[in-house]
């Protein structure tokens, strides 16, 4: 996918990462529906499967699940140099990409949560503390439920989708009721999409 970028694109996916960055409770991801529709079906700078490809990436390495942004950032970034076949050109404005990405999803969710932070812990007897706190949980739920939604809904429609509904629902299982490790989830994940099983 060839593309081109000005300014005000540039722009654009600053602002739009900055205001997503405030939006992110519970993670970067459960900002990922409205980074889809920006950047997929709004603005056309990504493919359906470079967008989830760069979630998938991201998740399976280790670190913070935020990779998945920088990611993005790059891809839009090497798109709007040609490609691979754009040379240095191309990796100049995939590093472009990633610097404004990651500066736009961070910067203002940082200096918030900093602020927010050391207010709530010198304030953290007061009962609305307490009841915002509480009150977040269905939020993020919901957030991460609708990514979720995303991630399969672009799943290719040819294979059985019961068999992606199904795994899914066991390790949403798993994890809430038992104490097994994450990772063992996502290698058992891995191992039945390496078998074509989803």
């Amino acid at each position: 996918m060839t593309l081109t970028l000005n300014l005000a694109d540039w722009l654009a996916l600053l602002t739009h990462f900055l205001s997503l960055s405030l939006l992110a409770i519970g993670g970067a991801i459960t900002t990922a529906p409205d980074m889809h529709r920006f950047l997929v079906e709004q603005r056309h700078w990504l493919s359906d499967s470079q967008f989830t490809s760069s979630i998938a990436l991201a998740q399976a390495a280790p670190g913070p699940n935020v990779l998945f942004i920088a990611l993005l950032g790059w891809n839009v970034g090497m798109n709007a140099g040609g490609g691979v076949a754009g040379g240095g050109v191309a990796w100049a404005y995939g590093a472009l990409g990633v610097g404004i990405a990651m500066i736009g999803i961070l910067l203002p969710s940082t200096t918030l949560t900093f602020a927010a932070t050391r207010w709530a812990h010198q304030n953290r007897d007061l009962r609305a503390v307490r009841a915002f706190k509480q009150g977040m949980a269905p939020v993020v739920i919901a957030l991460l439920m609708s990514t979720g939604w995303i991630l399969s809904a672009s799943h290719d429609p040819s294979q059985n989708q019961g068999r992606l509904w199904l795994v899914s629902g066991v390790s949403a299982l798993l994890v809430w009721r038992t104490r097994l490790h994450l990772l063992w989830i996502l290698a058992a994940g891995g191992l039945l999409g390496w078998f074509g099983w989803v």
